[in-house]
């Protein structure tokens, strides 16, 4: 790795990293995480509503959220009806973050930054570009993150709990550069390790783990049950080394499940 950073975030408030927590990285698809926070902010404050009619006839906000919506990888032009296939898609979280900027009148980069990162201390953190890849941020950023998501206070505890509750339980689908899982559980912009296998997350992962990962070579997840959540941060682009990630990645992430379980433990 050019540049790698990482932590372990235990529920307790332990905090062990590696590297350098200001460095600032592209953090790809875990910006899906972020812009999902705020998308449900704008939904507790009244501006949407996760049944909204949003995109092709019969789609709402819950189901672009979810990757339900029946849009493409890329693109607006839906190729499925809503509902049917768990259809990984930036294209309808873009859709989402637009609807969200109609409804407050301000860009969706500004309202994710008035919402989230500055609430948070999250100095470091922007979005440049796309509300489904263009944040960039650091690990310490996302530390704030993690403790925001053990214990909420933008959110309201049931809201988050919707948010990592598997939507669409019966929907197959794949995973981008991983692989196709029947089912393939998502929740409301979390990834939701379920009983996929072989998978990015770890083997000692509960079924309950949430989380996402980035073709910027990024990862984030949280898993309930450890009460532990891991932050690994990279410069090297994911599709530069698949075989290697989908290897390392988990190893890791049992790594750092098995310090959790041992009080005497260290990253």
């Amino acid at each position: 790795m050019p540049n790698v950073a990482a932590a372990s975030v235990r529920f307790d408030g332990t905090v062990e990293t590696v590297g350098d927590l200001d460095q600032v990285f592209a953090l790809a698809s875990v910006t899906k995480l972020l812009s999902t926070w705020a998308v449900l902010i704008a939904v507790e404050e009244g501006s949407i509503a996760l049944e909204a009619p949003l995109g092709q006839p019969g789609c709402t906000l819950r189901h672009l959220l979810s990757h339900a919506g029946g849009y493409p990888f890329s693109g607006y032009t839906p190729i499925s009806p809503p509902g049917k296939r768990r259809m990984y898609s930036n294209g309808g979280i873009e859709i989402a973050a637009r609807a969200v900027s109609d409804a407050t009148s301000m860009p969706f980069a500004t309202y994710l930054a008035e919402a989230v990162f500055r609430p948070l201390g999250m100095t470091s953190s922007a979005l440049s570009t796309s509300a489904a890849y263009g944040v960039s941020g650091t690990v310490r950023d996302l530390i704030a993150f993690v403790g925001e998501i053990a214990t909420p206070t933008l959110l309201d505890p049931t809201t988050v709990a919707d948010a990592t509750t598997v939507q669409y339980p019966d929907l197959d689908g794949r995973v981008p550069g991983v692989g196709a899982f029947r089912p393939c559980p998502w929740g409301l912009g979390f990834e939701i390790h379920g009983s996929k296998r072989p998978h990015w997350m770890g083997t000692k992962n509960s079924p309950e783990t949430f989380g996402h990962f980035g073709a910027a070579g990024t990862l984030l997840w949280i898993d309930p049950v450890a009460a532990v959540g891991l932050i690994a941060l990279t410069d090297r682009r994911f599709n530069e080394w698949p075989a290697q990630a989908l290897q390392l990645w988990p190893a890791l992430s049992d790594a750092v499940l098995s310090d959790a379980a041992s009080p005497s433990g260290t990253l």
